[in-house]
């Protein structure tokens, strides 16, 4: 039996899909990327912002298709969407066979059974504030040589525009003997880069011990010998401490590079956005990470047209960027989002507005990013291997600044042979808006 998995959204969405591969693998199912050989299809879905939920519906559909076409048997639906509009997609999209809530992820085996068996559509939920059991190894799907490393779920922010603790629920740590039992795993398998993730990564273990147990987390990972690179995403700025700080800088396998998501720059719209933070605490922030770890990049994300959202307030913001200088950044357009505050605030922005102001933010970090780029020619920087370039004497791969899929990549030109996976001493040659050039230390001496 035939099981295609399509992952969307986010890299926790991705970590829930390995594990379901997982538990399937470990019951026999055999693994597609094929959707022509599926007997069951499997749409682990998105619904953050309204682009989000269009291509998951899009491709749940598309999916549709070939059930009707071809061999698949069965066609679940998985992830936020599914909890979000768990009645809605049955009813609306009567190919669908069975939906599965983010929290009834380890039933997957069972609901794919009871599918094939009963030949009638099943609804599968649990409670938000349990953490599904992890009984089986991840199957990894990023190649083998990094991997994503959930250690929370959920989120107690309530941000106003956000939905994402009505579908994931209340924040809850994964335990972190657990967690260094997954890492040990993973890294035995091949994994040389850990990237640790969730909603927010700056509140690891406060639920457990009522204290930030990120730092403790981050050194017990440290001392995996196999492991070369520990990446940190999803920083919320006003929960960074001292000790985390501290840890960065001394622990030498934690990149030097923080995804620290602010959102915006004025204060009026911090509130109304219902972030715990302000501009100053902000600029304090970000420039004592640089002043304690002078070579650290620091990626952030912003949303352009919030409601209220004056044309000061926007004018406030690019002048934030064009001080702060960002390494990395990107610019989501607001996505006004049902069953949200935000989305019953008035004064809603119309969209050509909030694309121009995000196309203008974008065109600002890019004309910086070019800047920030050519600042490292001439540097020699420990370089992951992603792959070979087709046809060419070149390789791609990644510096301790970019994170996959997001960040940028630095081309290397050799004729020896390398790996995916390997790591490679790279002189940085030259620079454009987001990738670097470079070559070979060792072959430069030459």
């Amino acid at each position: 039996m035939k099981i295609l998995f399509i992952s969307l959204g986010c890299d926790k969405n991705l970590v829930d899909t390995e594990v379901m591969l997982g538990l399937l693998s470990k019951r026999g199912y055999e693994l597609t990327d094929d959707e022509r050989e599926a007997d069951v299809i499997v749409v682990n879905s998105c619904c953050f912002i309204g682009d989000a939920k269009e291509e998951s519906i899009e491709t749940i559909l598309e999916m549709a298709k070939q059930k009707e076409m071809g061999r698949c048997r069965a066609l679940i639906v998985t992830g936020c969407l599914a909890e979000r509009y768990r009645d809605e997609v049955l009813s609306e999209m009567p190919e669908v066979d069975a939906v599965v809530g983010t929290t009834a992820y380890d039933k997957i085996v069972d609901v794919v059974e009871t599918v094939l068996e009963r030949h009638m559509p099943c609804k599968t939920f649990e409670n938000l504030d349990i953490l599904p059991k992890r009984e089986a190894s991840r199957v990894v799907t990023t190649g083998g040589h990094y991997a994503f490393l959930k250690i929370a779920e959920g989120c107690d922010k309530h941000c106003t525009y956000c939905i994402i603790p009505k579908v994931r629920g209340r924040y809850r740590s994964i335990p972190m003997e657990q967690l260094v039992r997954e890492a040990e795993e993973l890294c035995a398998g091949g994994v040389r880069e850990l990237i640790l993730v969730a909603q927010e990564t700056t509140l690891y273990g406060v639920d457990l011990t009522g204290k930030k147990m990120l730092p403790e987390l981050l050194r017990r990972l440290a001392k995996i010998p196999s492991l070369v690179w520990i990446r940190i995403q999803y920083c919320y700025p006003e929960e960074i401490t001292d000790e985390l700080i501290e840890v960065i800088r001394e622990e030498e396998k934690i990149c030097s590079y923080l995804d620290i998501p602010i959102q915006h720059a004025s204060d009026q719209i911090l509130k109304r956005m219902g972030r715990r933070t302000t501009r100053a605490h902000l600029i304090e922030i970000i420039e004592k990470l640089r002043r304690e770890i002078p070579d650290i990049a620091l990626r952030t994300t912003l949303i352009s047209g919030f409601p209220g959202e004056t044309e000061e307030d926007h004018e406030c913001l690019m002048e934030f960027v064009d001080e702060m200088e960002f390494d990395r950044l990107g610019v989501f357009a607001y996505s006004q989002e049902e069953d949200t505050p935000a989305a019953e605030m008035p004064d809603q922005i119309p969209e050509e507005i909030k694309k121009l102001r995000r196309d203008e933010l974008m065109e600002l970090q890019q004309e910086i990013s070019m800047d920030r780029s050519e600042e490292l020619v001439g540097r020699e920087l420990l370089v992951m291997i992603e792959g070979k370039v087709a046809d060419e004497d070149a390789y791609v791969g990644r510096t301790y600044r970019d994170a996959p899929g997001v960040d940028g990549y630095i081309f290397i030109r050799t004729e020896r042979e390398l790996l995916t996976g390997d790591f490679a001493m790279v002189r940085v040659t030259g620079a454009l808006e987001y990738d670097l050039m470079g070559e070979l230390c060792d072959e430069s001496a030459e």
